[in-house]
């Protein structure tokens, strides 16, 4: 290596060095155990995907989890006929289909009361450590729900219980309380450009 390869090189190690010590020092700092509320919201792709991932992460940790999806229920996705052959995952598709599709907002209320009615037994549930509400931000937004009572009983969880909550339009009332927050943003879909939802990629 030569002098200036080896300039570039001590460079490069001295910035790691520094990251690393910032890095470690937050961690170090960084020592509260309790369940986690994470909202996935915006409008790129990606929310309920994300949280799908953190199933597939539970299940290695040999947790137990329950699912419950607002909204969804026209027909099955690959997520639903994996995790269904996990005994450790309760999942409950408990909508009736995307608004656009219903066109029947008093059966889309009753769903999402229904939907909640079994979130809630689940929320109160110490032996369930992680609970996905997919597309709950959807109900919450088109006031089919109560915003001030999902907050509250999300508040009144068991304290290791984590929550994941995805779709978009997140209310302030539970961004406010939530422990983390992502915005998914997107750039480019298939979908504009006229390529039909894809098994293993949206389906």
């Amino acid at each position: 290596m030569n002098s200036k390869d080896q300039s570039v090189q001590d460079r490069h190690r001295h910035r790691m060095q520094r990251k690393k010590a910032v890095i470690d020092a937050g961690i170090a700092q960084a020592t509260k155990e309790r369940g986690v509320l994470l909202v996935h919201t915006g409008n790129g792709k990606g929310k309920s995907s994300s949280a799908f991932g953190m199933v597939a992460r539970a299940l290695g940790h040999d947790m137990r989890v329950a699912v419950v999806q607002f909204i969804k229920g026209s027909g099955a996705t690959g997520e639903e006929l994996f995790y269904r052959r996990f005994s450790e995952v309760a999942y409950h598709v408990m909508g009736e289909g995307f608004t656009w599709e219903t066109q029947d907002k008093s059966a889309d209320i009753a769903a999402a009361e229904a939907a909640w009615a079994k979130a809630s037994d689940f929320l109160a549930d110490e032996h369930f450590d992680l609970v996905v509400l997919d597309e709950l931000n959807i109900a919450l937004k088109l006031r089919y729900l109560s915003v001030d009572n999902v907050v509250k009983q999300l508040q009144q969880r068991p304290m290791m219980q984590h929550v994941v909550v995805t779709g978009r339009g997140a209310p302030s009332e539970l961004i406010e309380i939530a422990d983390t927050v992502t915005e998914m943003k997107e750039i480019k879909h298939a979908y504009k450009a006229g390529i039909k939802a894809q098994k293993g990629v949206e389906l």
